[in-house]
């Protein structure tokens, strides 16, 4: 969003109108054939299939700030002239919030616009970071004290690559040594007229990361998307590039980039959003209780996906069930007009539908669902095939998502794509977009092997569903795998669960871990012969063994949790680029 403060007092120019552009029609929220129990003719909203679902009742969330019809002839997303604090020059940018608005949203109580000078209502931000080595250009830099690194001491790094303002704690202000000119200003507006033109504004709060969160849903506010939530124990990325790129076919899509799905990361994601975006998609991810009813706070979602319930986090959590109420809070934030997409298979997920005010469409392989699959046939690295079933119809799909698994997550999608109004044509377009994958990637390694790159992270599900796939292809078959943390008191017999999956499946069985030890012993007293299973304990010997045993039709399955970082086993086995 940007704004053009030109002068004057901000809340006379609220009063009269401000913020946005001329509202668009809204995407039709409407599911043509209704959900399974209620009226095909009536459509999941108990209304007229053609008429649109409300993005936000009067009040429904608070008071929202008045939007601003902005002359036809000047489009919503426009280049912004930013001025970078830390080049001394001036540089087209699209920006992406401004002065005014990093000021207001920051303030803990009654938001209040302060007086900015006019050197200074020129200032607008192309993004907001937290790594300062993300920094660029006309960056917002927010200083996060962390347990091992302090964002503070790494605001001249920001600075230097373009940041032109950082948010600081304001207990550390007097601490901080910047190279470059600078002011210290409050929300508020204090320091302010002190300023001068190309300072480095270091924005003074009692907290950065609570007030990061609070420009972020201050941010959400001033537009009307609808915003799509996704989490789940397994599946979360998968499930939102999947939804974008179906969603795509129709409406203009925010997702967040990467993972960026927590109480930090999100919000980075949220501060993206402008007028052009009809959908917002975004994961959330849970550390424990009450993060999603935080994430939900800010982001406000319509619709919510709940993708499963598995034994992650089970160190914090302590059980499956507390990881399944967490996953909860996300349904529950849900407002009466919105509607839970839920996994039907998974018995958690199902239980959810009594935890929520929105109304409920379920996907699965039970006929009893909304949207169900049979007939699945898993293509190898070709993808899947099945059947989708809806509202009496019947689709036969083939699709280039990775492993049987990978059904669910093309019926969350097309769940997502019927609820807003998408016709079948576009729904398999949008499924059939190869770059929508992005786990599970098939990719050529040394001595024309072929690696079956899932390092991203790992849990006892996508791990099992991970030698799902490598099962169903014909060559030899080989898994490399690693610790899959944070599983608490089901960690051992987690990994024995995988280590028995492997016995049934691989010729060659190599792990790296501590943990992954337990997936190595399980799979000789399994049945495995013992000269079939390896244990390394670094991933340079990983390397170093099947660097001149790797041969043509070989398959290699590597996967761990993130911290083992078994990607760099990856990129030392892939066939060099020619």
């Amino acid at each position: 969003m940007l704004f053009a403060i030109a002068g004057g007092d901000l809340g006379a120019q609220l009063q009269a109108g401000v913020w946005g552009r001329s509202p668009r029609e809204r995407p039709s929220l409407s599911l043509q054939g209704g959900v399974r129990g209620r009226s095909p003719k009536r459509g999941i909203w108990g209304r007229n299939p053609q008429e649109t679902l409300p993005f936000r009742k009067a009040g429904a969330w608070g008071a929202q700030p008045p939007r601003k019809t902005l002359p036809s002839q000047r489009s919503d997303r426009i280049a912004r002239v930013c001025y970078n604090a830390a080049a001394s020059r001036f540089l087209e940018e699209t920006a992406v919030f401004d002065l005014a608005e990093l000021l207001v949203g920051v303030q803990e109580a009654q938001r209040q616009q302060p007086a900015i000078p006019a050197h200074l209502r020129t200032m607008r931000f192309s993004e907001a970071v937290i790594d300062s080595r993300l920094a660029s250009e006309g960056s917002l830099f927010v200083a996060l004290p962390g347990e091992k690194v302090d964002g503070h001491r790494f605001i001249n790094q920001a600075v230097r690559t373009g940041a032109i303002a950082a948010l600081v704690n304001r207990a550390q202000v007097a601490g901080l040594a910047l190279d470059a000119p600078h002011a210290v200003v409050t929300p508020e507006g204090d320091g302010l007229a002190e300023a001068k033109a190309g300072d480095v504004l270091l924005v003074a709060v009692e907290n950065s990361l609570a007030a990061l969160q609070r420009l972020a849903a201050y941010h959400r506010g001033l537009f009307t998307p609808t915003v799509i939530g996704i989490t789940g124990s397994v599946g979360k990325t998968s499930t939102k590039e999947v939804v974008a790129s179906v969603l795509r076919r129709k409406y203009r899509t925010l997702k967040n980039p990467r993972s960026y799905n927590n109480e930090t990361t999100m919000p980075i994601a949220l501060l993206e959003l402008n007028g052009d975006h009809d959908v917002a998609v975004l994961e959330m991810g849970i550390y424990g209780p009450g993060d999603l009813t935080l994430l939900t706070s800010i982001a406000r979602p319509l619709i919510g996906i709940v993708t499963n319930v598995g034994p992650s986090h089970m160190e914090r959590m302590g059980s499956i069930d507390a990881v399944a109420q967490a996953k909860s809070e996300l349904v529950q934030a849900l407002p009466a007009e919105g509607i839970a997409i839920l996994n039907y298979d998974d018995e958690r997920v199902r239980a959810m539908a009594g935890l929520t005010k929105a109304r409920v469409f379920s996907y699965g392989l039970d006929p009893a669902a909304d949207i169900w699959a049979d007939q699945i046939v898993s293509r190898g690295l070709e993808g899947i095939a099945f059947r989708a079933h809806h509202a009496g119809e019947s689709v036969t799909l083939k699709l280039p998502l990775l492993g049987r698994h990978s059904v669910h997550t093309a019926l969350a999608a097309a769940a997502a794509g019927l609820v807003l109004g998408l016709g079948w044509d576009a729904i398999v377009e949008g499924l059939r977009d190869e770059s929508a994958q992005l786990r599970l990637l098939a990719v050529p390694g040394i001595n024309g092997a072929i690696l079956i790159d899932d390092t991203y992270n790992a849990s006892p599900v996508s791990t099992l569903a991970a030698l799902n796939l490598l099962a169903d292809l014909d060559g030899r078959r080989i898994a490399v795998l690693g610790d899959m943390l944070e599983l608490g008191p089901v960690e051992e017999e987690s990994h024995r669960q995988v280590g028995r999956r492997a016995a049934e499946t691989v010729q060659l069985l190599i792990v790296v871990g501590q943990r992954a030890r337990w997936i190595g012993e399980e799979a000789v007293e399994y049945g495995m012969a013992p000269a079939s299973v390896v244990t390394a304990q670094t991933n340079a010997e990983v390397v170093d063994l099947l660097r001149p045993l790797l041969q043509p039709g070989d398959y290699v399955l590597l996967k761990a949790s993130r911290g083992a970082a078994m990607d760099d086993v990856v990129a030392s086995l892939q066939q060099p680029a020619s």
